[in-house]
């Protein structure tokens, strides 16, 4: 498993080490934030276009889901068929609808690439 930290316009357009593509059933990127409540519905506005430009351009993303934490914070669940296919996607993390979502995010994030192992 990476965590890694970054600004709220992720900086970076290259893949952290590759999980085991062998083990589990896919993979997903979990990003935890903040979004002031004022913002929100705009953030969510932004963040659809921002999984409509992903999914256009590569179809490995397979679902999304944002949860709204005890604190107020979120969990943003991007799940992959596969460690090449998210990893193909990185560049996108510097589109324009990409880095005029995260403008809205109020912390710093982190993110998580994680391997599914069982699911029922």
């Amino acid at each position: 498993m990476h965590t890694t930290q970054h600004p709220a316009a992720p900086q970076t357009t290259a893949a952290p080490a590759t999980p085991d593509a062998e083990a589990g059933v896919g993979v997903v990127r979990i990003h935890t934030y903040a979004v002031d409540p004022d913002k929100l519905d705009e953030f969510l506005e932004r963040r659809a276009k921002v999984i409509g430009v992903i999914r256009d351009a590569h179809p490995g993303l397979t679902s999304t889901q944002l949860v709204r934490l005890e604190d107020g914070t979120y969990t943003d669940t991007w799940r992959w068929e596969s460690f090449p296919a998210m990893a193909a996607a990185f560049p996108l993390a510097q589109s324009p609808e990409a880095i005029a979502a995260w403008s809205l995010v109020s912390a710093p994030p982190t993110a998580t690439n994680a391997q599914i192992i069982d699911e029922r």
